[in-house]
């Protein structure tokens, strides 16, 4: 007996992430998609590693991307699933990529439409795996009962996300270390810092199971600057 729909949810972990894009090529073979692969692998940090990180939509329980529609065009249904925009009222205007917490909208110039991820609504309407579920070898894609997770996994899903003073939640869940209850993004974490006696490292909050490199690739551009002498030819 297949589990209801509403019993069924999404679990991402980066760090099981293998690169093998055999998500994206199975995304473009979703039948709404006609073709158009809507998940993409984000690189951590190319010059120190190839980790890879899946990157699908998060399906916020209060999407930004719509509120910031000046057509209306972004809909999200009773099952708080946000779909890619309408082609009769997409106007192109990229307000909804700038917008996105997590920078998943994509704006297909070629068609003057901006299309993202949409957790193949035709397939977990109905109980189905999202295509990109179905086929990821590692586990860094789920789509199942939370039970399973609970029983199976060593780490646990977080569906809160912290942006500044602003507390996103969605509907895809991120597994991460049992002791956080919300994963922080915050851009000041990632900028250069003058005062020499602050160390960086002391604010990652690297979990485990994450890249070894996680760390330096943070600070590694920020920082080359004041490494070198500025006489050499490595920047």
């Amino acid at each position: 007996m297949r589990p209801a729909p509403d019993d069924l949810e999404f679990f991402l972990d980066p760090s099981r992430c293998i690169g093998c894009q055999a998500c994206v090529q199975a995304c473009g073979e979703c039948g709404t998609h006609r073709g158009v692969s809507m998940i993409h692998l984000e690189y951590v940090h190319r010059p120190t590693g190839v980790q890879t990180a899946p990157v699908v939509c998060m399906h916020c329980e209060d999407p930004t991307c719509a509120k910031v529609c000046p057509a209306d065009a972004i809909k999200q249904d009773d099952r708080g699933v946000v779909h890619s925009a309408a082609k009769p009222r997409c106007v192109a205007c990229s307000n909804c990529v700038l917008a996105c917490p997590f920078g998943v909208p994509k704006m297909k110039a070629e068609i003057d439409l901006m299309m993202k991820c949409d957790m193949c609504y035709d397939r977990t309407s109905v109980g189905k795996k999202p295509m990109c579920a179905t086929v990821c070898p590692s586990g860094a894609l789920y789509f199942g009962p939370r039970k399973f997770i609970e029983e199976n996994r060593r780490e646990e899903p977080v569906n809160e996300f912290q942006f500044g003073r602003q507390t996103v939640r969605t509907k895809v869940n991120m597994m991460t270390s049992p002791e956080l209850k919300a994963l922080p993004f915050d851009v000041l974490d990632f900028l250069p810092w003058e005062d020499k006696d602050f160390d960086p490292f002391a604010l990652a909050r690297v979990r485990d199971g994450a890249p070894d490199v996680a760390q330096s690739a943070v600070w590694d551009e920020a920082t080359a600057g004041k490494r070198c002498s500025g006489t050499c030819t490595c920047h």
